[in-house]
């Protein structure tokens, strides 16, 4: 069931659309669950306790919300700032449509706060993640932690950056063309995010008790406990 206000998206539905068109031919909703239940299982998720109340933000089409699910956890919460994407999702816990600078959950209400990559779309940065850091940690229990994964500019980014500029290879490629649409569609946001490396890391290592920080195949790998 969706919960919340209506409230308006940070890309025009039309910007959206085509953004989620690109996934879909980038990457498959089966293929997105197995990379996420990888992920979480690398950042130690077998060992938490399947009882945890765990808040997943920037959830969208509720692939990771599925991983969740495939791991057991039960005490689930998708957040998202669209309404469209929300209504795709069945059968994966509540679901709440809020904005992640604002959220809408009572203080220390969370174990575990989930981002797969929803931190770069940001509009306003360094402000934003600023303040969704603030919110998150709000919303964690004592000794609570954030699980975020995000882009982050690597050689092999850098590489696939190259690749996706070659026409060429986005004719030859449907999944580097896909990747290249999505990343004109980010525009501005996405190259902020990656050029604000340094302010990024220490927001996050200044909130938390870092427990991984690492920087891996064009991303950042980040677990910290709320301090």
């Amino acid at each position: 069931m969706i919960t919340g206000q209506s409230v308006p998206g940070a890309r025009g539905d039309t910007t959206l659309d085509a953004w989620e068109a690109a996934y879909l031919r980038f990457e498959t909703p089966d293929q997105e669950v197995r990379k996420f239940r990888r992920r979480l299982t690398k950042l130690g998720a077998r060992g938490w306790a399947r009882e945890a109340r765990i808040l997943e933000l920037f959830c969208g089409r509720g692939n990771g919300l599925r991983a969740l699910a495939s791991l057991g956890f039960k005490r689930v919460c998708g957040v998202d700032l669209s309404a469209a994407l929300l209504g795709r999702i069945r059968d994966n816990g509540s679901l709440v449509l809020a904005d992640c600078r604002d959220l809408p959950f009572t203080n220390a209400s969370h174990d575990f706060v989930i981002i797969h990559g929803g931190l770069h779309h940001l509009p306003r940065l360094p402000r934003d993640f600023d303040q969704t850091i603030s919110e998150v940690r709000r919303v964690l229990r004592d000794g609570g932690r954030l699980v975020a994964v995000e882009p982050w500019r690597t050689p092999f980014l850098s590489i696939v950056h190259r690749l996706t500029e070659n026409a060429f290879v986005r004719r030859i490629s449907p999944r580097f063309d896909a990747l290249a649409t999505m990343i004109e569609l980010e525009g501005e946001t996405y190259e902020t995010w990656l050029d604000l490396a340094g302010t990024i890391r220490r927001g996050f290592e200044s909130a938390f008790r870092v427990e991984v920080c690492r920087a891996e195949w064009g991303k950042l790998l980040f677990v910290g406990e709320k301090k």
